[in-house]
């Protein structure tokens, strides 16, 4: 173990990695692998078969109280009275000035009891900002400590989380979750139809120390299916083909939902606005000065984040936010954030690589949905 690795957050596979010789890598304070054997092989084995994820690292918040769905409705931007129990949500959290605190999961048990997902490096401040807000009929837990996560992504999921928690989770809807499973070895396990992948999988939450043997169910059951442990490196490729954005790069309070090409999650006319509907309004009143737009590079090279956009003219008109080379498609993509005038579909900007600029052509994000 080294002396970065004592100073790194664990999930509750640590151990299993230290046993097994799988290095990992600091990864927002924690200590994730970026591969167990490459990149690509774990990429085309989530598009092509199965991959199993640990993301225990992402947070876990409960709220409960007979009051905690129009109170949780005015701290998000979607709307919680247009969903059914056992059902999920995406939306985001703005602040003041309709800034992106996070993009969250929230699973509906009830009108009365939600878990919330936060990114791992945002749980602390979501925390602090449901307590800033709490009032007395809302109780607030963080429970990530307690909680495993393991995601189980492609085209066979189905098929190996059946095999552990029963043929009924076949019937789970995309974006429900169900906590009614036939294993008795993992108990109170909440089992979602989400994923960040871009393929059909699962979301198995369950007790911290229940993970490491559930990892090792999975593999033994997925094996059949020709099953490949997945790091953050394959994770990051399938979200990025998959038009997903990335906190903390395509996504930051600086950035607002509006310009983030995320519209499809602000709902303005529930009961009570919610915080930051405000500016937002104004926003879409006057129009944004930036968009995002997806990418693809027409000559070699990788567009990191970072990397100024420029014009025609060499004029910067942004930067690209997330870039990497496609495994599926054998081509250098990404998102960037550019004016807005600038960003008409099919059109050429320019990438600044190191000492190169290389042309690159504006693009919807969802590359799997160009096939």
């Amino acid at each position: 173990m080294s002396k970065e690795d004592k100073q790194l957050k664990r999930t509750p596979l640590y151990d299993y990695y230290q046993r097994n010789g799988i290095k990992v890598t600091d990864f927002g304070s924690w200590a994730l692998p970026i591969q167990y054997t490459s990149i690509k092989e774990e990429h085309k084995a989530v598009r092509e078969q199965v991959g199993l994820f640990d993301v225990s690292h992402m947070g876990e918040i409960e709220v409960s109280g007979e009051k905690a769905t129009p109170w949780l409705n005015r701290l998000i931007t979607n709307d919680l009275t247009t969903i059914e129990n056992n059902q999920a949500l995406y939306t985001m959290v703005t602040n003041e000035h309709g800034g992106i605190m996070d993009d969250i999961i929230i699973f509906k048990y009830n009108d009365e009891r939600y878990l919330l997902t936060p990114n791992a490096s945002n749980t602390g401040k979501i925390y602090t900002w449901l307590i800033k807000y709490q009032c007395d009929a809302v109780t607030i837990t963080d429970v990530s400590l307690e909680t495993g996560l393991i995601a189980v992504q492609g085209p066979y999921a189905k098929e190996v989380v059946a095999q552990v928690f029963g043929e009924a989770v076949k019937d789970i809807k995309p974006y429900h979750f169900t906590t009614e499973t036939e294993s008795e070895t993992f108990d109170k396990a909440l089992i979602s139809r989400t994923g960040y992948t871009g393929e059909d999988g699962y979301e198995c939450y369950v007790k911290w120390d229940q993970t490491e043997e559930l990892w090792k169910t999975f593999l033994d059951v997925g094996e059949a299916y020709g099953i490949k442990e997945c790091g953050l490196g394959s994770r990051d490729t399938l979200r990025l083909e998959a038009g997903m954005p990335l906190y903390g790069q395509d996504l930051s309070e600086n950035v607002t939902p509006l310009e983030a090409g995320l519209r499809f999650a602000v709902k303005w006319d529930k009961p009570e606005p919610f915080i930051g509907q405000e500016a937002l309004e104004r926003q879409k009143e006057s129009g944004t000065t930036y968009l995002s737009r997806g990418f693809e590079l027409l000559d070699k090279g990788i567009a990191r984040p970072g990397y100024p956009v420029l014009n025609a003219d060499g004029e910067e008109i942004g930067e690209v936010t997330s870039g990497t080379q496609s495994p599926t498609f054998g081509k250098s993509i990404g998102f960037m954030r550019i004016f807005k005038d600038a960003g008409k579909l099919g059109e050429i900007v320019y990438v600044q690589v190191r000492k190169k600029q290389i042309p690159a052509k504006l693009t919807k994000k969802n590359v799997l949905g160009q096939k």
